[in-house]
């Protein structure tokens, strides 16, 4: 075998030279921008902040559930948070993600790696002009065996940056999957919270609503003896009956919200309905809001909602997109090399001189391709990364507006609805304080049943009102604690032990499924030679 080329360069010279050029060139440039941090406007303060009931000098809560106070609801959070389908499904999009960024690492060595083998019959055609001659006879060989071994290997460089970007755009993706999961989990925590006091705020109303009922029964049972002794007419008793009916019509409807909340819980959970039951076992109360809460500053929004990192990423993961798609404008170097056996047994060869010296067959060297007559579409490709680009800028900024306004609009509904209380139930102690006085009036003679009925009604009226703005206060606080992204900070295991095993059992996962996800805080400093975990 020949051990040096024309013009005497040794063949493991001429290997170990374009290594080195390999090596040096495959990190020397990058095309495309560079990411940076778009910059958007945050307000110093909240507008609606009143220092009264929020405290910006004080950072929200991380477990801010816990500040109502209410062991179930505290039971209710944890079980969520643990068996969750919808979390699950964004912990597992961490795994996808993870094992995405692994696929754009490993482009970076030679992107093909094969070792190849076969044995293969061949029948040339007896009459192509380079065939052999038969002798006279009209016999020859021309049919024959094959046998070959050997190892293909393909590198494209990176001398454009290409497969960097790649990395850059996946290791974002890889983030942003992540913010997605902490979304999901603010979101969870935010609507577990939200739909149980939606269930206590129904299962009040209805109490209320059957308390009347037991007094406006007693009502038409005055009402039907009074006109039975002849004291009063038979009107009294239809407005007895209209008013009572009608209130214990609202029950039906107030037991079915009771119990849509229930299954609402149940799925959050992901349980069944009829799992969930023993979970609310115990006192039905309206969660109460502590006197202040903490607000933090819009500084603090940026870093803590999981929705604007995530848009911050996405948009980092399509910039890098930019030079992935602006390095087929130009030229991409490859080295390529295969070595291995290669034997027959025409003539007076053997299939069994394969791995013999005589059979070796190799090949190495260099190319280059260059899509010269293809700029229309690869421009215009860079124009639509380019594009998309700018769109996730612009959702970037629209997802900080929106915060913004949904946190204002959050502290505007949890401050009112105080205030809207505190003149509600002075309200409902006053129409409830009118309705026993005009029932007691009426079984004394003194006014008519019409009086004792809009009493009735207005206290039913202001009662529930107390109660479902009673509520309201809470939904109002849940809804600010959202608007800021509280929840996220302690995230459970994002693939539980138990779909973690049934994961491996099928396939290979390497530590994958046992690191929790990581921390990004910046991903324009995110270093952009970081592994997935496992690799």
């Amino acid at each position: 075998m020949p051990t040096s080329f024309p013009g005497r360069i040794s063949w493991p010279r001429l290997c170990l030279l374009l290594c080195i050029l390999a090596l040096s060139t495959a990190g020397c440039m990058k095309v495309g921008p560079d990411f940076k941090k778009p910059q958007t406007a945050s307000p110093k303060s909240w507008m609606e902040s009143d220092y009264a009931r929020t405290r910006p000098d004080i950072p929200p809560a991380e477990d801010w559930w816990k500040t109502l106070n209410d062991p179930v609801l505290d039971k209710l959070v944890a079980t969520a948070r643990a068996q969750n389908l919808t979390l699950h499904i964004a912990g597992v999009r961490i795994l996808e993600a993870r094992a995405q960024l692994g696929i754009a690492v490993g482009n970076i060595y030679p992107q093909t790696q094969q070792g190849t083998g076969a044995l293969t019959w061949n029948q040339p055609s007896r009459r192509a002009p380079g065939s052999t001659q038969p002798p006279n006879d009209g016999k020859g060989q021309f049919s024959y065996w094959q046998d070959s071994a050997g190892f293909n290997a393909a590198w494209e460089l990176d001398f454009w940056g290409k497969f960097r970007r790649a990395i850059e755009s996946a290791d974002a993706s890889l983030a942003a999957s992540v913010a997605d999961y902490d979304n999901v989990l603010v979101s969870l925590c935010s609507d577990v919270a939200s739909t149980y006091v939606l269930l206590r705020v129904s299962e009040e109303r209805l109490r209320i609503a059957r308390d009347n009922v037991v007094l406006q029964k007693e009502g038409w049972n005055i009402a039907d003896i009074r006109f039975r002794l002849g004291a009063t007419s038979e009107r009294d008793v239809m407005q007895a009956q209209t008013l009572l009916s009608s209130t214990e019509a609202t029950i039906p409807a107030l037991t079915s919200s009771v119990h849509k909340a229930r299954h609402a819980l149940a799925l959050l959970l992901g349980m069944t309905p009829e799992e969930i039951t023993p979970l609310l076992d115990g006192p039905s109360r309206i969660p109460e809001c502590p006197e202040q809460i903490g607000v933090g500053i819009p500084a603090d929004l940026l870093r803590r909602r999981p929705d604007v990192r995530q848009a911050e990423y996405l948009a980092a993961a399509q910039c890098a997109s930019i030079g992935v798609a602006k390095a087929d404008l130009f030229p991409s170097f490859s080295l390529t090399g295969n070595i291995g056996w290669l034997s027959s047994n025409m003539g007076a060869f053997n299939l069994a001189d394969i791995f013999s010296a005589r059979s070796l067959t190799a090949g190495f060297g260099p190319s280059v391709t260059w899509n010269l007559f293809n700029y229309g579409r690869i421009v215009n490709n860079v124009r639509v990364q380019d594009a998309r680009f700018e769109a996730a800028l612009l959702n970037y900024r629209n997802t900080v507006l929106t915060a913004l306004k949904q946190v204002e609009d959050s502290l505007a509904d949890y401050q009112f609805t105080r205030l809207q209380t505190a003149d509600l139930a002075r309200a409902a102690d006053s129409a409830k304080r009118g309705a026993d006085l005009a029932f007691i009036q009426y079984k004394e003679g003194k006014t008519d049943y019409t009086t004792v009925i809009v009493a009735q009604q207005n206290q039913l009226t202001q009662q529930d009102a107390l109660a479902s703005a009673q509520g309201n206060i809470v939904l109002g606080m849940v809804g600010v604690y959202r608007g800021l992204g509280g929840g996220w900070e302690e995230r459970p295991e994002p693939v539980p032990a138990e779909v973690a095993g049934e994961m491996k059992a099928r396939t290979y996962w390497g530590s994958m499924l046992g690191t929790s996800p990581e921390k990004y805080e910046d991903p324009a400093k995110a270093p952009a030679s970081r592994l997935a975990p496992g690799f």
